[in-house]
């Protein structure tokens, strides 16, 4: 089985290397900017490692793990806009708009998602980005609610704006690796818990979140629930997910 490290540095050489639609001209820089910003890329070596437990070469979950990191990167480009969050900084750098403009970091944003749904289309099955698609939708829906205060709860704010995006790393793997649906389920429950481990984890981290909601340790317990449960899905199933437990690990534990 292949590393996390290993699985990352996979990744990070598809990114580098991605051909970008010609007809975007000089938006490619803004583009590539927003990419290499630092990203843990966590979202696509999830999908690479499901691939891999499956039986796929994690060479073939290429285009569907970058196609997830490049919608994450499109909801960072636009959250950070002066109309949402109004971030000048992202990693420790300026932001997209920061950098550029504002109109070229809504155009940027625009174009990595439509460069994400190119790679998802790559494949014969239509599945892929069916299943990028509805998380990219229930992820703006949740920014939306987030954004105007609709009156969610923090759950599925979390679920919605963090979650689905995950789901969809293991949800793209399912169909890449041609798992009939019928078989999926364990599956994707072990996908629900990785948004609320990362959230939660990030909360701490950050001191907001979850930590205002239910203090530190509270946190630090749904965190450790969340992990456990995301363990229990995986030794559910039959197949060799010892790198997906060394993932889940470095999520409960991370602290950066």
């Amino acid at each position: 089985m292949t590393s996390p490290q290993e699985l990352t540095a996979l990744v990070e050489a598809y990114l580098d290397e991605l051909a970008l639609t010609p007809e975007l001209g000089e938006l490619a820089e803004p583009i590539r900017y927003a990419l290499a910003g630092g990203g843990k890329r966590i979202r696509p070596v999830l999908c690479l490692a499901t691939g891999e437990a499956l039986g796929r070469e994690p060479e073939k979950l290429l285009p569907a793990g970058a196609a997830v990191e490049l919608v994450h990167n499109f909801s960072l480009v636009h959250d950070d806009l002066p109309a949402l969050d109004d971030d000048e900084l992202r990693r420790g750098r300026p932001s997209t708009w920061a950098q550029f403009d504002e109109a070229t970091a809504v155009l940027a944003g625009d174009a990595l998602l439509a460069e994400a749904f190119r790679l998802a289309l790559s494949y014969p099955t239509p599945f892929v980005a069916r299943e990028l698609v509805q998380a990219t939708l229930g992820m703006i829906g949740g920014q939306h609610a987030d954004t105007k205060e609709l009156g969610y709860d923090l759950e599925e704010i979390h679920r919605l704006k963090t979650g689905r995006l995950f789901y969809a790393s293991i949800g793209c793997a399912l169909w890449v690796s041609e798992l009939p649906e019928q078989d999926q389920g364990p599956w994707r429950q072990f996908a629900e818990e990785l948004g609320m481990l990362f959230q939660v984890v990030d909360d701490i981290l950050d001191g907001d979140g979850y930590v205002l909601t239910h203090g530190e340790d509270g946190a630090r317990r749904l965190a450790d629930g969340a992990a456990e449960r995301a363990r229990g899905r995986l030794a559910a199933i039959d197949a060799d997910t010892s790198v997906l437990e060394e993932i889940v690990a470095g999520l409960a534990t991370r602290t950066a």
